[in-house]
């Protein structure tokens, strides 16, 4: 059975900086792509950053050169490095493979960055 766990949010002034983690348990881990997932309030979750098994990396427009995805194959650990938050980045963020296993989604981690 799949689970993911993340933390690491939390309420950061703009400007500022949060590392979100992941802890992936069961089968999903390897070898598959994962995934920052991001749902602010009234809006649809949506695809913030993702990594295949061999490191790979890809983010849209609004995130990039300021979100850093990685991951640990060996600990089943994703990471999510984000700087230059603005309040716009404000949401709950999970993580997941990508494409979603949709039986999987974890609470997320609340990240609130204040203007």
């Amino acid at each position: 059975q799949v689970q993911l766990v993340e933390s690491g949010g939390g309420l950061v002034q703009a400007g500022g900086s949060l590392r979100l983690s992941c802890a992936v348990s069961g089968s999903i881990f390897n070898p598959h792509p994962m995934g920052w997932f991001r749902q602010a309030p009234g809006k649809q979750r949506e695809l913030v950053a993702s990594i295949t098994p061999t490191g790979t990396t890809n983010y849209p427009d609004s995130v990039k050169g300021r979100f850093t995805i990685s991951r640990d194959n060996a600990k089943k650990m994703v990471y999510l490095q984000m700087d230059s938050l603005s309040a716009e980045d404000s949401g709950v963020y999970y993580c997941n493979r990508n494409p979603p296993w949709q039986s999987a989604w974890g609470r997320g981690t609340q990240v609130t960055v204040s203007s």
